[in-house]
Order: structure tokens, then C-alpha cells, then sequence
């Protein structure tokens, strides 16, 4: 199967890609591509730095008459988001992508491909390695942990670049250039709670909540999509409230820049009940797939009987818990004003567990307006403290303001048009790209953000479009020639 992806064209782009999917590259837990990365730059004889948490930086001088040039940084991230189907066997610790190709996409066996953001980190190995590509002076920053906090961005020192323009890869619209992003925090919310024993006449039922289409929590959050924990919670409450349901287990979701997809809990619910619950669960059921059809075809809701489980939550931990999650706000929670088209702020409710005395609720807030992303960190947190729970803010990050005055904006927009005979979509994006951290690092210095079409990122549906890598490389060649003089 790699092989086959490896006779793509071009093939210095998806044979870099394959070298990378054979590297096990989880966020925080990078160890392995970075020694990957670090070898490749002392391979071909670069300046190759490891910083002091990390980041990995390759240095090439210029061709030969592109001395005259504006030094580039070239960055991408090394790790990736892990994610499979629940029928998927796979080690990400383990193991490398398994990549096939689908007509124009190259995809992976049920899980994430990690085009995002490998398909950057392709290309700038290519042309760190290629004798023959034109290019300025370039300084590659390949950063660790973006998708899970942006440590490697935040721990980058000023002093270790001096190119004047960054292009970061991370862009998944091929003909869209980025010149802004969200920033973001981490809302978790805790509670421990007392353990019931489970008596009385009473059965026991597994919910299991599957199917869903996930995505990124940023780019995808504008679509509506079904959210497990959201469609659980629903659930749960429908069955409290009317027939005294029981929690002994919840496990929704996995990470907080990922929608969920799906959800299992395991409950219990007093044996008089039983056919009206089982009744009204129908009909819940009937009802948010009806709601959902046009978005989520491939739905599955289950409830099946099961064994007695030993324990269930405290009463009135539950009855919180339940009332703080149908309560949190979760999607869009602001459109831009300014930006049409643009959700300005959002939450993701991201993970949800219930298990062995702690509830745990994890969420991921964006904003491209800074006070915006309190003003709903802060509602979440005032909700879930109403509830008892625990609250901790953490891992916050900047967004990127947009400079539309800069040089290589212009460049890269002139340069789109005569190669695609059309205007590209010059846009902000609600993810949280690493410029506005670098920028804080390195406030001079002009970013633009682009990179090839890849969809369902941040899901076991990623796939990344064959004939737009060629026009995303073909860009990028035309751009490494036109960097303006220093």
C-alpha cells in the first residue's frame, strides 16, 4: 500500500510522506520523529538544531543566485492526531500508517492519516533535499506537540530564526491562503464522588452512541455535527429524569481538538421500568436521528442488557454531573462580525468519563477574539462549578491578527492567480494554527499560512486529495522563486 502512494506525483512530496507515516509520532510523544528529523538534517550535511524542547531546526543556504533574498522559515508540525475506528486493531505507539489510495485521496485503514499536518513536513523535507528546486535561504522549524497544547511553539526562543517571512503548511483548502487564526484554552472540569452498591431488582444496560462523522473541533465545528457526549448526555438525562436511570460508567469522546464520535455508558434502571424506558429511549433515539439524517446518516444508537456492574455514581453527583452537561454550551458560539463566514468563538466538548470515584469533562474553547475566549471559558466554568465540579483553565494560546498589508501576501495572491486563473480566498480560520504563538516569539516577522486539500482531519476519514498536492506543490515552487529581495 505504500508503494503504491510512494508512485504519486509528485513523488518527492508523497515519497517524504511515506518516510514520515513509518515514524510513530503521537503528541507528546515525539521522541522517535524527532531523532527521525534530526538525522535526516545531519544526513545531508544541514545545520540541524534540537532545541531545548524539542523543536527541530534545518538549515539550508540559498541556490545559487537567490543569495539576495528574504531568509524564509519554512514550519509544520511533526505530531499528529491518533485516532481509529472502534473495530480498527492499531498501535499508534507502534506502528506506521497504513495508507492506500482511493481514486484521488490517499487514505488510511481506519485510522487518521496524518496528512495534517504531514503533508507540511513532506514538503519541506523535499526541498531541504532536492539539489535542483530554486529557493532563498530557508530556516525548516519542524515543532513537537501542536495538537495537543502547542508546547512546541510556546517553547521556541526568539534569537533561533532570523528569516523575515514564515510560511506555515497547515492550511487544509488548497485555495485558500491564511492570514489569522483562533487562539484557544483548555477548560477541565472534575468532581469525585462516593460509590453506590448496586441492589434491588434492577437490570443493567450498555449505551453505546457510534458512527458519527467526528472532525476537527475548529475548521469542522461550523457544520452542526453530532457530537456523542451531547447525543449521551440527552440520553441519560431523558432517562433520569422520567425513570430514575443510574450511571455506573461513561466513555465519551478521546481528545479535546477532535468532535466525538463516539460514546459508551453503562447504566441501570429498576426492573419496573423497564419496558417504558426501553420505549422512551426509542423514541429519543427516533429523534435525534431524525434530527441529524441530512448531517449524520451513519448514526448508530444501541442499547443493550448486560451484566450487573458492581457500582454505580452517587446519586447526587449524577444528577449534577447530568444537569452541567445538558446545560454547557457546546458549537458555535459566535459568528465574526467582521469576517463573514467565520465563527469567531466555540467550545467542544470533548471527553466525558465516569469511572472508579472521578467524573471528568474535558473541553477545548477557541476564540480569534481573546475576551471572547474567556467570556465563554468563563460561562463553562461558572456552569460546571455550579455543579460541584472542580475547574482548571489551561494550556491558553493567542490567536494570529492578520497583517493585510504584508509583502508576501501580495506575492503569494499575484502568484495564485496567474498559476489558477482565479482569486484564492484569502481568509482567518477557526483552528488553532501556530503563528500567533511564533508571532509572539518573533513579532516582525510576516506569516501566511496555506497548504493542500485534506478533509476529515482529526478523524479515522482523513484523506488527502492526489491532484491537489500537485497544484499545492507546484505553488510552492513558484513561491520559493518569488520571495522578495532583502
Amino acid at each position: 500500500m505504500s508503494q503504491e502512494v510512494r508512485n504519486l506525483a509528485p513523488k518527492a512530496l508523497w515519497n517524504k510522506f511515506a518516510d514520515l507515516n513509518e515514524v510513530p509520532r503521537p503528541s507528546k510523544k515525539e521522541e522517535r520523529v524527532i531523532a527521525f528529523m534530526k538525522k535526516f538534517g545531519e544526513d545531508l550535511g544541514l545545520e540541524t538544531i534540537e532545541d531545548e524542547v524539542g523543536n527541530v531546526i534545518i538549515k539550508k543556504p540559498a541556490s545559487i543566485g537567490m543569495e539576495d533574498r528574504k531568509t524564509i522559515v519554512m514550519q509544520s508540525h511533526l505530531d499528529m492526531v491518533h485516532q481509529k475506528n472502534a473495530d480498527t486493531v492499531f498501535d499508534f505507539d507502534t506502528q506506521g500508517i497504513q495508507m492506500y489510495v482511493d481514486g484521488d485521496w490517499v487514505r488510511a485503514k481506519g485510522t487518521t492519516l496524518g496528512a495534517d499536518n504531514g503533508l507540511g513536513v513532506a514538503t519541506i523535507m523535499a526541498i531541504l533535499e532536492s539539489n535542483e528546486i530554486q529557493h532563498p535561504a530557508i530556516e525548516a522549524l519542524f515543532t513537537i506537540d501542536e495538537e495537543t497544547g502547542m508546547t512546541g511553539a510556546m517553547g521556541l526562543k526568539g534569537g533561533l530564526l532570523s528569516g523575515e517571512i514564515l510560511l506555515n503548511l497547515d492550511t487544509e483548502e488548497d485555495d485558500e491562503i491564511g492570514v489569522g487564526c483562533a487562539g484557544g484554552i483548555d477548560i477541565t472540569a472534575t468532581t469525585n464522588y462516593n460509590e453506590n452498591i448496586v441492589s434491588g431488582n434492577v437490570s443493567a444496560y450498555t449505551i453505546s452512541v457510534k458512527g458519527l462523522n467526528g472532525g476537527h473541533s475548529g475548521m469542522d465545528i461550523i457544520k452542526g455535527l453530532g457530537n456523542a457526549n451531547i447525543f449521551m448526555t440527552r440520553l441519560l438525562y431523558k432517562g433520569y429524569e422520567k425513570y430514575g436511570l443510574r450511571v455506573s460508567e461513561i466513555d465519551g469522546g478521546s481528545l479535546r481538538n477532535a468532535i466525538p464520535r463516539e460514546s459508551f455508558a453503562t447504566v441501570i434502571i429498576e426492573n419496573t421500568h423497564k419496558e417504558a424506558f426501553l420505549s422512551e429511549m426509542d423514541l429519543a433515539i427516533a429523534e435525534i436521528t431524525a434530527e441529524y439524517k441530512t448531517l449524520e446518516a451513519d448514526l448508530d444508537v444501541e442499547i443493550k442488557e448486560t451484566s450487573l456492574p458492581e457500582k454505580i455514581i452517587d446519586l447526587g453527583v449524577q444528577e449534577n454531573l447530568l444537569k452541567a452537561l445538558y446545560s454547557a454550551h457546546n458549537g458555535v458560539y459566535r459568528m465574526s462580525p467582521d469576517i463573514e463566514g467565520l465563527v469567531e468563538t466555540s467550545n467542544n466538548i470533548a471527553r466525558v468519563v465516569v469511572k472508579e470515584g472521578q467524573a471528568k469533562v474535558l473541553c477545548l474553547t477557541r476564540s480569534s477574539v481573546e475576551s471572547g475566549k474567556y467570556d465563554l471559558a468563563n460561562k463553562l466554568t461558572a456552569t460546571f462549578e455550579l455543579a460541584g465540579l472542580d475547574v482548571e483553565l489551561s494550556g491558553s494560546y493567542p490567536g494570529w491578527t492578520p497583517k493585510m498589508d504584508a509583502e508576501i501576501l501580495k506575492v503569494m495572491t499575484d502568484l495564485y492567480v496567474k498559476l489558477n486563473g482565479e482569486q484564492p480566498h484569502v481568509a482567518a480560520c477557526h483552528a488553532g494554527l501556530e503563528c500567533g504563538i511564533l508571532g509572539t516569539h518573533y513579532p516582525d516577522m510576516e506569516m501566511i499560512s496555506f497548504g493542500p486539500n485534506i478533509k476529515g482531519a482529526h478523524s479515522p476519514d482523513e484523506r488527502a486529495q492526489i491532484s491537489s498536492a500537485q497544484k499545492y506543490w507546484n505553488f510552492v515552487l513558484e513561491i520559493l522563486k518569488e520571495i522578495p529581495k532583502k
